[in-house]
């Protein structure tokens, strides 16, 4: 999952080293690769994992929830409430079905394979990979991490599409949505064969090194850096949020008409329920209950709380009074860009990078859709998207440990052990743009052929009546608030 950095002096396993980075800041001196431990399971990082999938459920039902719930109107609440509890259950019952296999087994640098959909061959006795030689972690653990992104990822885009989308064929979008744009993509960033796999392929020699790192992701291969999911998730998911919310058209009204939050109070608990998610977010992308782990934590304490303080100083100064929204707002904007470089920076490095994601945000939020008139409800485009750009582009410069990054280690020559010489941070940059292009064109595209087929088919935006009485009754029967 997550100092030379040219890929052609790594010689082939350059870019699996690159991205394979996290546990050498926690482990001393790496043994050498013929000295690789036995593998074994630790109690204590199964508990963390345990944990931290809990932690990210919650980022969800109830946290993302209540906070885009508290942003829409009152006769739409119940209506956001539905489509992510819903969305959270059905992409739960794909992961298993087929999605762990589709993201997470070897077939080619896009896909993966049907080697273990329905779970099949996986037992309490089986184990994945974590970033640390030797170190494993029981496989149903990873699975239930791995699929509360999933989940996740996905109900994200509701907040685009808010208050006049359809609710049946919402979920077959989203159904059809995982299957063909995020589950590629979590497999393009994120699969690999381990540290002990590269370390083994390295000792059998350069053919065996090549075909192990041909088994990787196509991002992976080339070294992107995405710790918990800046691209796989909030890129992929904000990208979509905007072509869904092109596509679907305006809400009757808009921009005209004032459509208030109606309950900032319901919103702040979801904000701060989501902070408290996010630690599992990023903290648990490390798959173990290490060193890297409290660099992980801590930067997503600090660059959350720079970001939030951030958006409220340019909205003192631009607007002339700090609200609780634009609070709220620059904390999950802050998440948002911290996630990518979550295990890469350093501390203060990550709190620069929560200083510049809200002004950069700020601007997207309010100037660039006002100027392109454009009906965003939630502004997942301008938080998640732009923000996940920030700090996917970022990750590249924070990294460096001249700037207090934790540096890239190297699986091939000496398992788990800094890259030695100079970090080249162009070269790093130009590999995070691509995997930041990939990731707008493989989900917009996605994006604009699965809405279009089910709109033509079936019909994505609800009738103006619908609209205008609200979500709520007409789609589900039932209100949020009984006066």
């Amino acid at each position: 999952m997550k100092q030379s950095m040219k890929i052609t002096a790594l010689a082939g396993f350059g870019a699996i080293a690159l991205f394979a980075a996290l546990p050498a800041w926690a482990q001393g001196a790496a043994a050498p690769a013929s000295a690789i431990p036995a593998p074994t399971v630790d109690k204590g990082d199964t508990a963390w994992m345990l944990v931290s999938s809990l932690l990210v459920l919650m980022m969800s039902v109830p946290g993302l929830a209540l906070f885009y719930g508290g942003l829409v109107r009152t006769k739409n609440m119940l209506s956001v409430l539905t489509q992510v509890l819903m969305i959270t259950c059905m992409v739960a019952v794909l992961w298993v079905t087929y999605g762990y296999s589709e993201a997470f087994t070897g077939g080619n640098a896009f896909f993966g394979g049907f080697g273990k959909a329905f779970l099949m061959g996986v037992d309490a006795n089986s184990q994945a990979a974590t970033f640390s030689n030797g170190v494993y972690i029981p496989e149903y653990v990873y699975i239930c991490f791995q699929m509360t992104f999933a989940c996740i990822t996905p109900a994200l885009f509701v907040g685009s599409v808010a208050e006049r989308v359809k609710f049946s064929p919402l979920m077959l979008f989203t159904a059809l949505w995982v299957t063909f744009v995020y589950f590629p993509i979590a497999h393009m960033v994120w699969y690999w064969g381990g540290p002990d796999a590269i370390a083994k392929a390295a000792l059998a020699g350069a053919d065996a090194l090549t075909a192990q790192n041909a088994d990787a992701g196509w991002l992976f291969q080339k070294g992107a850096l995405d710790f918990a999911g800046g691209t796989v998730v909030h890129i992929n998911a904000g990208i979509t949020g905007l072509v869904l919310c092109l596509l679907l058209g305006k809400r009757i009204g808009f921009p005209k008409e004032a459509m208030p939050p109606h309950s900032l109070t319901m919103t702040m608990i979801g904000a701060s329920l989501l902070w408290v998610g996010w630690f599992g977010f990023n903290a648990g992308s490390n798959l173990e209950a290490n060193g890297v782990t409290a660099v992980a934590f801590i930067n997503t304490f600090v660059a959350t709380a720079a970001a939030g303080l951030s958006w409220l100083l340019v909205e003192q100064i631009v607007r002339g009074k700090p609200s609780l929204l634009g609070a709220a707002t620059g904390v999950v904007a802050g998440l948002v860009a911290v996630t990518p470089a979550s295990g890469y920076a350093g501390p203060m490095g990550s709190v620069v990078l929560g200083l510049i994601v809200s002004p950069i945000c700020f601007f997207f939020v309010s100037w660039v859709k006002s100027k392109f008139n454009y009906d965003d409800s939630l502004d997942v485009f301008g938080v998640h998207c732009i923000g996940g750009i920030t700090g996917a582009i970022m990750t590249g410069i924070l990294v460096d440990p001249k700037l207090g990054g934790q540096g890239i280690a190297d699986y091939a020559t000496k398992p788990g052990a800094l890259v030695a010489g100079t970090y080249d941070m162009a070269t790093q940059l130009w590999i995070q743009c691509q995997g930041v292009i990939v990731t707008l064109a493989w989900s917009s595209i996605g994006a604009t052929v699965l809405f279009l087929l089910i709109d033509k088919t079936w019909g994505m935006r609800a009738t103006e009546d619908v609209e205008q009485e609200g979500l709520d009754i007409a789609e589900h029967g039932e209100r949020a608030y009984h006066y």
